[in-house]
């Protein structure tokens, strides 16, 4: 995977995103509209202030639950010896509330005798933008890591990464939550990272750019191949892009800034930000680039191939470099942007390189959950070429790359995925 470079200057009007409608909670109460497009299907959950009363999370279920603005809350799930876990929660801020540059998002996974067995927090950043923003907890199985190893009910605890709540706005967060497992390897592999790979970035794509429009979330994520990719972007929204990246590949960011033509005058601190998540929703890397009217440009730092072996790394960005499929680019545009600027929109330009050849994967004992989440195929790949609209249901998915020609075959897909529907709601 190579390089995505960022452009910014004023656009045309666009329609909005896709925005979640409010859906009652099995208490009675409301789950208030948000800009961020939960999945589908997503079971309505509540977070424990106590372990003992903690709901449980099935992996490959996506939940939506909230986060009050003090005290933590609990989730568990059952695993076993054999699989390594990552459970993935994304906290959706209300837009127009205040964070702080400190606050953020903390999550932890803990045995049941309260041994931790990761924990990942983070942040909204300089720019103080409430965004959509994705922490991990997990467990690894591995002779090196003696803790979290034994089959059992293992505890999933959120909370502000902030917890005295200063300088941001009081009242909850809404949350969408997330576990997948990942199976063992067939053979023994390395155990330690890879020590020799190309860190040097290469020049960002250059041509026309062809429009795609970001999505609104993870499920609802847009496909992206190696091109360059034109989209509009507000002051305060977030888009959400995908680009597979298979074992052996790597991916360079560039953002870059365009000039604006709104006569405005100032400076906006991390204006666009710039987010790479991993096919768990495990975060990367990232890059923040300021703002005061003139163009500014901003990469993300070299990362490595993707390897199996990285998890093996001393440090989290390579570490979270672990397996093929999905990365995620997560662009975000300040609020305060409008002050000095505008309302926009902005026009956006990604750039985006793919390097390296796709190379065989370490081969797992098993599947994962959900399946096929750990890899690159080819309904993945024409997606991207074809830039198909996010969506977390892979028939209809597979159905749009197959060009459907005419109504009576997609009155069939259609068919399919309403079947499908159903069932994920009947399990619901």
């Amino acid at each position: 995977m190579g390089a995505v470079a960022v452009v910014l200057g004023t656009a045309g009007a666009v329609a909005p995103g896709p925005a979640a409608l409010a859906v009652p909670r099995d208490s009675g109460t409301t789950v208030s509209p948000s800009p961020y497009a939960f999945a589908d299907g997503a079971q309505n959950i509540d977070g424990a202030k106590s372990t003992a009363d903690a709901e449980s999370l099935t992996p490959g279920t996506p939940y939506r639950s909230s986060l009050p603005s003090s005290g933590k809350v609990s989730y568990r799930v059952e695993l076993d010896d054999a699989s390594n876990a990552y459970v993935s929660v994304t906290a959706v801020p209300s837009p127009g509330t205040t964070v702080s540059v400190i606050d953020g998002l903390k999550v932890s996974l803990q045995d049941d005798d309260g041994t931790s067995c990761f924990v990942d927090t983070e942040s909204f950043g300089a720019a103080r933008s409430p965004h959509p923003i994705a922490a991990w907890g997990r467990r690894d199985i591995s002779p090196a890591r003696p803790l979290c190893q034994e089959a059992g009910t293992y505890y999933v605890t959120v909370e502000r990464a902030d917890p005295d709540g200063a300088g941001s706005s009081p009242g909850a967060w809404d949350l969408e939550l997330l576990a997948m497992t990942e199976p063992r390897t067939a053979k023994a592999g390395a155990t330690s990272a890879p020590e020799a790979w190309n860190s040097a970035s290469p020049q960002p794509l250059q041509g026309e750019a062809e429009r795609r429009r970001g999505g609104a979330g993870f499920t609802r994520a847009t496909p992206l191949d190696q091109g360059v990719w034109r989209d509009d972007i507000r002051p305060g929204q977030t888009l959400f892009y995908e680009v597979p990246v298979d074992w052996g590949q790597q991916l360079h960011v560039t953002a870059e800034l365009g000039s604006s033509d709104s006569g405005g005058t100032g400076y906006a601190s991390g204006a666009l930000d710039l987010d790479l998540y991993n096919p768990a929703r495990g975060h990367v890397a990232d890059v923040g680039v300021g703002y005061d009217g003139a163009q500014k440009s901003g990469s993300l730092p070299p990362l490595p191939p993707v390897d199996h072996a990285n998890r093996n790394a001393p440090t989290e960005q390579i570490g979270a470099l672990r397996f093929a499929g999905s990365y995620y680019l997560v662009a975000h545009l300040a609020e305060s942007v409008a002050d000095d600027f505008g309302d926009g929109p902005f026009a956006m330009t990604l750039r985006v390189r793919v390097s390296g050849a796709a190379q065989d994967g370490p081969g797992y004992a098993g599947e994962s959950v959900p399946n096929g989440v750990f890899e690159v195929s080819d309904q993945d790949r024409e997606a991207a070429a074809e830039g198909v609209p996010g969506g977390d249901d892979t028939t209809m998915r597979a159905l749009a790359v197959g060009g459907i020609g005419t109504g009576s075959a997609l009155l069939v897909g259609l068919g399919v995925w309403t079947v499908l529907a159903r069932r994920r709601g009947a399990a619901a």
